[in-house]
């Protein structure tokens, strides 16, 4: 490990070169041989086996390490350097050793001391103590650290680790130091000495793979995390650092700028994670919409939430995002049978939270859920709605707020009437579908009915009475777009009391009025807060900001002191999501105060402002001036730029259209040369037919000459036979004349038929030469055209892209610049009215100040006052409880009742009488000897009508006494048959004594439970010829004798 101070150059140039001649892939001049003062030798650096060593102490520490180590001093602490290097030096004589560390003697004579120049430092050999001071049960751990940092950079083993070994190496690294920071800050000083003075590229580049990768998981203490990102940058930006190294040491800084804000993983990353980062690859997951669309985002072993928000904003195209989130998504299904989409639970992230963390609990919640199926997903939707929402205009953004509310209003989380359930659901379905003039015959019809209507509304009427009204209403929507549908639905909904809420499923703690049910729905918006019943749903009460007094939460509840009906109560209600509804309701609150007082600012009169222009002048003010004009300044020179910006865009723009005339052009020839060789083709197509026309008439002709060849044959033969024939055949001779003449007239038309076409054949030699020329010329054209376009186009998109980069880099200066004036204006403004708004805050506080007052001395009162009721309470229980048992006493101890039995059916069939009778309720009567009646007097008589709950009521006062400690009895004594099992039992229906005294038993003991403890314990036993029988034992167990005796306090025991 690093001591403080890397980042400083040595004096006079001092270059990092290592003393045994080797080029660190990572030197810094941190460890540089070029001064060293330590005993005034002159030798650049020791042997390791020297034999005696000085500890450092603040009054010889300045002289003990070099100038750039002085950054060293305020962590000198931290380090265990007197107890490193004895154990070191002990090491060294035990093994017989020379050369511990990667610097050795170079001059004649060695140095007598070790430094913490020489702690920190690269070396071979296994390390005898932790470097940092720590608890002496992880110094052993310590030790092992050093030895996987070893085996992970490849020392002293030929083989190169493959890369299952180094992920298991890594992995065991973060087993031991995750979870406890003594031992990371350990782990980050044994990786940073591995890097300095490392003679081995190979090593040195490992080394800073493992501190990149340890980085990525879990950060160092602040003053160590300090001290290494001041060493890491200046290897990052050193002008002699390795490119590899750099490269590590760039994603090393970053990792730990996003660990130090984010803290340590939970868990242990995954060795795909680890896998990942070896090979310089992104994993990926799905985030999930309300509307069940979603997004591929990209991360690693460092993504938090933060960054995956942002990532996918980018992909959405979200602008605006400051109040949106990712929230995890449960939903549990039991067996096959799917949940209702109620019964999702989205549990907010915080922003530093881990998406490896994330995807790690899931996987373990899935696995912990053998009997169910639980569903676990990313969601992306709004932490809250506020105020300022409503003037954003990005389009993805009024979308996103659309499916969110829609989702709760189809839950059910915004009761409305029927009028606007009907016009919600016509909304909802012209921004599904749009606009058709007849969509009942939508086939989505009745779907998107029964989607955009919420249960709850759905069954208070007609299901057709529900589709013709929400017709209606459709049809009357023709001139809206779904923008525009969207929006109104937005704007219903925002107008609601509890419109434009986040809901919070909560239980009921406490509840001061008795108003709430046990499970609860909070909505909390810029008006309050507002409860909901959450089956039925339905809204119950509303409690407005200026009513809420105070909030706050723990990990498993949340509680409000809010005024209701004028009086303060306090509502706690439990919950694993209670920072999360504070957030919200202290956004909400500061909103309406910041609103509150720039209202008060704008309400101040302009005489008002000028006096006070005229009299109170910050002394600043000029400053702020001059500032407010160079800001124009720059402004007016942001907007030149961004007009000269758009000129060339414009130039650029107006050369890509020529050049696409250009091609329309050629494009135009082309299709003209090819029209005129198809007419060429069609002109050739005539003359090869009207040569074939004329060549079938000289085959004709021929014919004809051959056959008057032969007819004048044969007329030459008839000649010398008669003569009279002469006048024919000089006939047949003239017409033989003719067609000899016809015949040469077709010769020499055939001739110039055929000189015609071979001059057509060589014309369409001629074109086909032309068209293939004109063809290639084409394609060669064709392809140059499209290559310079090409060029063209990458060469105009890539300016095209750098203009839009400077104009938006213009743009945000513009906006930036914009915003300070707006700010400065601000500000002096607030300088203006701050006298009076600190007098209006002073105001605030000191009646606020008065009410608490107020409040604690009633509270106090309250308190006195249920204190001395209590203590009356008290004594007037005493009382009750001593003239109750006085009254028992004087009643006797033992009392006698007797009940008298009705017949059974047996009995009334026989036609047996009652010769029993009571002729008052202390006495029963009976026929004795010679028909005199004989009387028996008991304490009271229950005659054969008296109910079962007439008998308990004489006896249900011992309870109250067994209570207060008294030893009570009640047994019933009888023949067989009698109604002892009745009167003491019962049935079902009509229960006895020993089942009511039960349930007064525990009403006593309900009734008093705040007031006192109570522990209880019942045996059965039965008395069986004079032995007491336990009913309660085992079958097979054997009977003990058991007694009935008094203990040392008079109490009635079983032994």
């Amino acid at each position: 490990m690093a001591a403080g101070g890397v980042g400083h150059q040595a004096p006079n140039g001092a270059s990092g070169s290592v003393s045994n001649g080797a080029a660190s892939a990572a030197a810094t001049p941190l460890h540089s041989s070029a001064a060293s003062t330590a005993n005034g030798a002159a030798a650049d650096g020791y042997d390791s086996d020297g034999y005696s060593f000085a500890p450092p102490t603040p009054s010889t520490l300045s002289m003990s390490i070099p100038p750039e180590l002085a950054g060293a001093i305020p962590l000198i602490d931290r380090f265990q350097v007197e107890g490193f290097l004895k154990a070191m030096q002990k090491q060294i004589h035990s093994a017989g050793k020379r050369g511990f560390f990667s610097k050795k003697s170079v001059g004649p004579q060695a140095r007598e001391k070790f430094t913490l120049e020489d702690m920190l430092c690269f070396q071979k050999d296994p390390i005898p103590t932790s470097l940092l001071k720590i608890s002496s049960d992880l110094v052993s751990r310590s030790i092992k650290l050093f030895q996987v940092i070893l085996k992970y950079m490849g020392i002293d083993s030929p083989a190169i680790l493959s890369l299952e070994e180094r992920i298991e190496l890594v992995a065991k690294l973060y087993k031991h130091t995750l979870k406890r920071s003594e031992l990371r800050d350990e782990l980050f000083a044994q990786i940073s000495k591995q890097t300095r003075n490392n003679p081995d590229r190979s090593w040195s580049i490992r080394a800073w793979e493992l501190m990149y990768l340890c980085a990525s998981s879990m950060p160092p203490s602040k003053d160590i995390g300090a001290y290494l990102s001041e060493y890491v940058h200046y290897i990052a930006h050193g002008a002699t650092t390795d490119s590899d190294v750099r490269v590590l040491a760039l994603n090393t800084l970053n990792a730990l700028k996003r660990s130090v804000k984010a803290g340590p993983r939970i868990t242990i990353p995954a060795r795909e994670e680890i896998e990942a980062l070896l090979t310089s690859r992104k994993l990926t997951t799905i985030v999930f919409f309300l509307d069940e669309t979603f997004e591929e985002i990209t991360y690693d072993m460092a993504t938090t939430v933060a960054d995956a928000v942002e990532e996918l904003a980018g992909i959405i195209k979200l602008s605006v995002y400051s109040s949106f989130s990712l929230f995890e998504c449960r939903k549990v299904v039991n067996g096959s049978k799917s949940s209702e989409v109620g019964h999702e639970e989205y549990i907010g992230l915080d922003d530093n939270k881990y998406i490896g963390d994330l995807l790690s609990e899931f996987k373990s919640a899935k696995d912990r859920n053998k009997g169910e199926v639980l569903h676990c997903k990313l969601v992306f939707k709004k932490r809250l709605f506020r105020e300022s929402d409503e003037a954003v205009t990005d389009p993805m953004f009024v979308q996103l707020s659309y499916v969110q509310l829609q989702h709760d209003y189809i839950l059910g989380n915004y009761p409305v009437g029927r009028d606007d359930a009907a016009q919600l659901s016509a909304l909802q379905i012209l921004v599904e579908i749009g606009f058709v003039d007849n969509p009942e015959s939508c086939v989505e019809w009745i779907s998107l009915l029964e989607r955009f209507l919420p249960r709850q509304v759905a069954i208070t009427r007609a299901k057709r009475d529900w589709e013709l009204d929400i017709i209606s209403r459709y049809q009357l929507m023709e001139h809206l777009s779904k923008d525009d549908a969207r929006q109104q639905f937005l704007r219903i909904l925002r107008t609601l009391p509890y419109g434009n809420s986040v809901f919070f499923s909560v239980r009921k703690i406490d509840d001061p009025i008795g108003l709430l049910p046990g499970k609860i729905i909070l909505g909390i918006n810029k008006r309050g807060v507002h409860f909901f019943r959450p089956v039925p749903k339905e809204y119950l009460h509303s409690a407005e900001l200026r009513d809420i007094m105070q909030f706050g939460s723990s990990n498993t509840a949340v509680f409000f002191k809010m005024r209701v009906a004028g009086v303060l109560h306090i509502f706690q209600f439990e919950t694993k999501q209670g920072e999360e509804i504070c957030v919200a309701l202290q956004t909400h609150i500061n909103d309406v105060m910041l609103r509150r007082y720039s209202k008060a600012r704008t309400a101040t009169s302009v005489t008002s402002q000028n006096d006070v222009n005229q009299s109170y002048k910050p002394p600043n003010i000029e400053m702020y001036e001059k500032r407010v004009q160079e800001l124009t300044k720059t402004v007016e020179e942001s907007q030149k730029k961004a007009d000269r910006l758009r000129e060339d865009l414009q130039l650029k723009t107006k050369q890509e259209t020529e050049m696409q005339e250009e091609l329309e052009g050629l494009r135009y020839t082309l299709q003209s040369e090819r029209q005129s060789f198809k007419d060429v083709k069609s002109e050739l197509d005539k003359l090869k037919s009207l040569c074939d026309e004329k060549e079938y008439a000289l085959q004709a002709a021929l014919m004809e000459k051959s056959r008057l060849e032969t007819r004048l044959t044969s007329g030459q033969g008839r000649e010398r036979d008669t003569l009279t024939t002469v006048a024919s055949v000089n006939s047949d001779i003239e017409m033989v004349t003719k067609l000899k003449e016809e015949l040469k007239s077709c010769q020499k038309e055939l001739d110039a038929s055929k000189e015609a076409s071979k001059k057509l054949m060589s014309e369409k030699n001629l074109l086909d030469q032309k068209v293939q020329r004109l063809e290639r010329m084409k394609t060669e054209e064709k392809s140059s055209m499209e290559k310079v376009y090409a060029d063209e186009c990458r060469k105009l998109k890539s300016h095209i892209t750098d203009l839009e980069q400077k104009l938006e880099v213009t743009t945000r200066s513009l906006n930036v610049a914009e915003s300070n004036l707006a700010a400065r204006n601000s500000e002096v403004d607030s300088l203006q009215s701050s006298l009076k708004e600190l007098d209006e805050l002073r105001e605030f506080k000191a009646d606020v100040d008065r009410k608490n007052q107020q409040t604690a001395e009633i509270l106090k009162r309250q308190g006195a006052q249920l204190v001395e009721l209590e203590n009356l309470y008290k004594q007037e229980q005493v009382l009750r409880k001593r003239y109750y048992n006085t009254i028992e006493d004087m009643k006797g101890k033992i009392r006698v009742f007797c009940r008298l039995r009705p017949l059974n059916d047996k009995e009334l069939s026989l036609e047996e009488k009652n010769i029993v009778c009571s002729p008052d309720e202390f006495t029963i009567a009976h026929p004795w000897k010679d028909d005199k009646s004989k009387q028996h007097i008991y304490d009271r008589v229950f005659d054969a009508d008296t109910t079962q709950e007439e008998v308990f009521e004489d006896t249900k006062y011992l309870v109250q006494s067994a209570v207060d400690g008294y030893n009570v009895c009640i047994f019933a004594y009888g023949q067989t048959g009698s109604g002892k099992t009745f009167t003491i039992y019962g049935s079902d229906n009509n229960p006895g004594l020993t089942p009511r005294a039960t349930s007064e038993l525990f009403r006593v003991i309900k009734r008093d439970g705040n007031k006192y403890s109570f522990s209880l314990k019942a045996y059965m036993v039965e008395l069986y010829q004079d032995n007491l029988v336990d009913l309660l034992l085992p079958k097979n167990a054997k009977q003990q004798k058991l007694e009935i005796k008094k203990d040392s306090k008079l109490k009635m025991r079983l032994l």
